[in-house]
């Protein structure tokens, strides 16, 4: 059963405050990807900001490929 659409601006926010821990990852639907980023703290930070970026400019789908869906 395919999940509800995730919100860009929710995934945005986690990974601004939340992302050295994975937790834009998980909210992503990547929760293998968001174990490993929690166990290195966001990469050392450089997995991190690279997330933010990806995700602030709409690269990155959720787990299940679809766009995030934008409130604008």
């Amino acid at each position: 059963m395919p999940s509800a659409p995730r919100s860009w601006l929710a995934a945005l926010l986690l990974s601004i405050f939340l992302g050295h821990l994975g937790i834009d990852r998980f909210y992503l639907g990547y929760v293998g990807k968001g174990l490993l980023k929690l166990v290195t703290f966001g990469g050392l930070g450089v997995w991190w900001i690279y997330d933010m970026i990806v995700i602030g400019v709409g690269r990155l789908p959720d787990a299940d490929g679809r766009e995030l869906v934008r409130p604008f």
